[in-house]
């Protein structure tokens, strides 16, 4: 008698949507044209304010600029800048002429910086004059003679970006017809660098095709009108602000709306109560930091509808916390990476509270995910834990000439495999455990520290909680939670947070440490840099 096998852990997004066959310029002059005087850019610390004809006409300048400075199609522009208007003019100057914008980090160090402009072969340089403690002209000046591609450098705020959009200005706009003549939406359009955790980052090389389209689905699923204000206080040097941000809004007609150059929760807030924004976008680690305002019930928030959260795992409670008290009934969890664009995974408006607190939601529209067996390669029964694959129009080109890299990430088949472990239910629906790098194995008991985090976050006193593997002797390794308390209270102690654990997980998942801290060692996209904690955590051991 033969048996029915389980479902397998694959599932594929249905759409009677098709994709878009733009380009980003395209794309952006037909939303122009149906909406050239609804509000397209506000930046609120610099008092911008553009309507869409305003924005061509501005991003239209830039791109004449910067063919007047040589920019050719497939030539490499840098931009390394904190979030302003002249960063989304750049986005879309670069895309209207076929060059390929490469995103730097703002917190790059010299060698950093040096790295990327030369692994990419960056010809023109678009750059702050400086950011936080950063003296970037000064850095630009370390790095130059040994950059010998690197022709121009337009700084902002002074002469040389007025000088560009002049240029531009003079020039016309006639060449930029016969050039977008000649663009495909399959070339590549966009570099960005990967927050490697070992070696040198990666540059990961997307198309017109991978970011527009990821951008306009993203958007999609969340109802996105030409009514729709999105506040975007996320980097735009990442996808979370330059494609969930931007080309979701410009698909739509919607409004993109810039609280500072940097997040700062207050300003993110009076942002939204100012321009009476729809859409919130953040890491957990924001939405944690405007919570905790004291004045958090003083500001209007009343106008906000959707929003996303992403970048790391949500804490179901502050999930929670921000359908309840921020309004925000049809936020939306998103999952994905850069190299696929970056959302593969994202939760529904109509989805129920419960499934977006405790998965990433389904697979997008014309995308497909699996999970498989590191091990074998072989696709799990729905219900397994195994390494989560995407394949689709979302997927990289490859890393920037790094062919034996992207070979290691992209397999024959084009399935990207992710690192990250996932497990998939009965309806379609994932839930991200952990990263194969971080499962922790205790005396041959695999464990997921999301787990214990999320028991962590339930404790009344614990604001945030990460947890981490350490070096052990007997049992190969143990768990370390960091936390950070609410503020007025006392830090936890090691019997208190053992004594919570014990009555909620299994034995072998009790924390053998704690360690209270203020901050969490972050990268500027807000994740948490799980690597420098356990760097820490072994020196903290040491010299205890």
């Amino acid at each position: 008698m033969s048996t029915i096998a389980s479902r397998p852990s694959y599932a594929s997004g249905t759409s009677t949507t098709p994709l878009l066959g733009d380009t980003i310029g395209t794309n952006l002059a037909r939303t122009v044209a149906a909406h050239p005087d609804r509000d397209a850019l506000v930046d609120i610390a610099q008092g911008v304010r553009l309507t869409y004809q305003d924005l061509s006409d501005a991003v239209d300048e830039v791109a004449s600029g910067l063919l007047e400075l040589g920019v050719a199609v497939g030539d490499r522009v840098g931009i390394w800048a904190p979030n302003c208007s002249e960063w989304v003019l750049t986005q879309y100057a670069t895309a209207r002429i076929g060059a390929v914008l490469v995103n730097i980090n703002p917190a790059y160090r010299t060698h950093e910086l040096e790295y990327v402009l030369e692994q990419a072969g960056v010809s023109v340089l678009v750059s702050a004059p400086s950011f936080k403690s950063s003296d970037y002209v000064e850095m630009v000046g370390q790095v130059r003679a040994n950059c010998p591609e690197l022709r121009e450098t337009v700084f902002l705020g002074g002469p040389d970006w007025e000088e560009l959009r002049a240029a531009g200005r003079r020039a016309g706009r006639s060449r930029l017809a016969e050039i977008e003549r000649e663009l495909s939406p399959d070339d590549p359009i966009n570099l960005q660098y990967t927050s490697g955790t070992t070696g040198f980052p990666k540059g990961a090389t997307l198309s017109h095709h991978n970011i527009l389209n990821n951008g306009f689905s993203v958007g999609e699923l969340l109802g996105y009108t030409e009514q729709d204000r999105i506040c975007i206080p996320v980097p735009f040097y990442h996808c979370f602000g330059m494609v969930m941000g931007n080309l979701a809004a410009t698909t739509h007609g919607s409004c993109m709306v810039l609280p500072g150059p940097g997040f700062e929760p207050a300003a993110a807030l009076e942002a939204v109560q100012a321009e009476r924004c729809t859409s919130l976008y953040g890491v957990p680690a924001m939405f944690i930091a405007e919570l905790s305002l004291p004045d958090f019930e003083d500001y209007d928030l009343s106008s906000l509808r959707t929003g996303i959260m992403a970048g790391s795992p949500c804490p179901q409670e502050i999930m929670r916390q921000v359908i309840d008290r921020m309004g925000m009934g049809e936020v939306s969890i998103c999952y994905g990476m850069t190299e696929t664009s970056p959302v593969s995974l994202q939760t529904r408006r109509e989805d129920p509270l419960e499934r977006r607190v405790s998965t990433v939601g389904r697979v997008g529209p014309h995308l497909e995910v699996k999970v498989l067996d590191p091990a074998t390669g072989v696709t799990v029964p729905r219900g397994e834990a195994g390494e989560l694959c995407t394949r689709g129009y979302s997927v990289m080109l490859g890393y920037w000439n790094m062919p034996e890299k992207t070979a290691e990430s992209i397999d024959s088949a084009r399935w990207m495999h992710t690192g990250d472990i996932a497990v998939m239910d009965e309806d379609g629906y994932l839930a991200i455990t952990g990263r194969i790098k971080d499962m922790v194995i205790r005396g041959g008991e695999n464990i997921y520290p999301r787990e214990v985090e999320e028991v962590l976050h339930t404790h009344p006193d614990i604001l945030d909680a990460q947890v981490i593997g350490v070096p052990d002797d007997k049992y190969g390794e143990e768990l370390m939670a960091w936390v950070r308390m609410r503020e007025g209270v006392e830090a936890i102690t090691l019997d208190a947070l053992r004594d919570f654990c014990r009555t909620r997980v299994a034995h072998y998942k009790v924390p053998r440490y704690v360690h209270v801290v203020d901050e969490f060692p972050m990268t500027v996209t807000g994740k948490v840099r799980k690597i420098e904690m356990r760097e820490r955590a072994v020196e903290l051991i040491e010299g205890a």
